[in-house]
């Protein structure tokens, strides 16, 4: 009988026979109430939703939201400058008063500075001026003038005689300008007057309205915010008429060639009723 071959398996070493302990897991620390014998009786005491452990870390309250810049505000942001170095006498020439009390109560407006810009805005004129009456009021609050500028102030008749040659053959820019001429006691040709209060485009529903207002709408920006500055007030005048000039100029053209129209129609209706009438006498050559 055959022997049988040997097996192919070979037998176990003693390596292989051992086999690597399984580790035990580590048992879980036990629970608050195993630690703290009265954990559990105060966690039961409490709302179902709250929760006993460590406090989570809270988040920084976001800030509040900024409220959005209001658009007026935004609007009026630029400051009044000179739109070049020029200090030659322009052809128009803005002008700005301020005016002292006086007389009973200082109910009576005197010149107590003037100015004058030209078209680039830049001083041509600035003086302040010593009234011919005694001061009551200094309306410091408005006007800006307080008893030390009388210190330096020039005579009445001075500055008057001044400005007065000056705005001679110019176009005379300003506001409310009547206000001005009558404490200068100075006049001036109505073709050659630019009044912002007085041009129509600017009215709302017919009535005038105050520089302050239009320099915030036509050039964003903010004047007279406490004390008056005359050069402040006479260039914002400036430049809201330069910016509006052109049709301004047009306007003030056609509305000459209406009334010349009208004027000359009066004329004619006139001769051709004093032919017709009786009681016209005819002068005899």
């Amino acid at each position: 009988m055959a022997a049988e071959p040997p097996s192919s398996v070979a037998p176990a070493t003693a390596a292989n026979t051992k086999r690597t302990p399984k580790r035990k897991p580590k048992k879980k620390s036990a629970g608050p109430s195993a630690l703290n014998p009265n954990w559990a009786q105060l966690q039961s005491k409490l709302p179902a939703s709250t929760f006993l452990g460590k406090r989570k870390r809270r988040r920084a309250p976001s800030p509040p939201p900024q409220p959005s810049p209001d658009p007026d505000e935004a609007e009026v942001s630029v400051k009044l400058e000179p739109t070049s170095d020029d200090t030659s006498l322009t052809k128009a020439l803005a002008l700005d008063c301020e005016m002292v009390g006086v007389g009973a109560g200082g109910s009576k407006s005197a010149l107590a500075r003037v100015t004058l810009v030209n078209s680039f805005g830049n001083i041509v004129y600035d003086e302040y001026v010593r009234p011919m009456e005694r001061i009551v009021d200094y309306r410091t609050h408005i006007s800006g003038i307080r008893p030390k500028h009388m210190n330096k102030a020039k005579d009445f008749s001075v500055v008057q005689k001044d400005v007065a040659e000056l705005i001679t053959g110019r176009v005379l820019v300003g506001h409310a300008l009547h206000h001005d001429l009558k404490v200068l006691l100075l006049g001036h040709p109505k073709k050659d007057i630019r009044d912002t209060s007085e041009y129509e485009v600017f009215r709302r529903e017919g009535k005038r309205r105050s520089l302050k207002d239009l320099a915030a709408q036509e050039l964003s920006v903010k004047i007279q915010q406490q004390e008056h500055c005359p050069i402040e007030d006479a260039r914002a005048a400036m430049f809201i008429y330069k910016k509006h000039k052109k049709g301004w100029e047009k306007n003030r053209k056609d509305q000459f060639r209406f009334k010349n129209k009208l004027k000359k129609r009066g004329n004619k209706k006139s001769a051709e009723g004093n032919e017709k009438d009786p009681n016209v006498p005819t002068v005899l050559l």
